[in-house]
């Protein structure tokens, strides 16, 4: 009886282990989206620092880095040197790609 609640209680934990990591990984979805760094402008274009708005898009955009420098038209948004002082003070490591 106690093998039967065992592999019971097994079966049930790695059904909820399943269940939560694909949640989690739903969770960490972003859809790539260059206007999401819109509340960035202001300290790119000029020396204010970035906002908790702007921090918090530029970790969502994180996975999207790389393929922003890649895109000619989105180069210089992402490569020049305040873009870079923001995402480095935002805590964001600059890609390496």
């Amino acid at each position: 009886m106690k093998r039967v609640s065992f592999v019971a209680v097994l079966s049930t934990v790695v059904v909820m282990t399943v269940v939560l990591s694909s949640k989690v990984r739903e969770a960490k979805a972003v859809t790539c989206n260059p206007t999401e760094l819109s509340p960035c402008t202001a300290a790119i274009t000029s020396s204010m620092p970035p906002s908790s708005t702007c921090c918090s898009k530029m970790r969502e955009q994180r996975p999207c880095l790389c393929g922003y420098l890649k895109d000619p038209n989105l180069r210089q948004f992402v490569n020049s040197p305040n873009s870079r002082k923001v995402i480095t003070t935002c805590g964001v490591p600059y890609p390496q790609c």
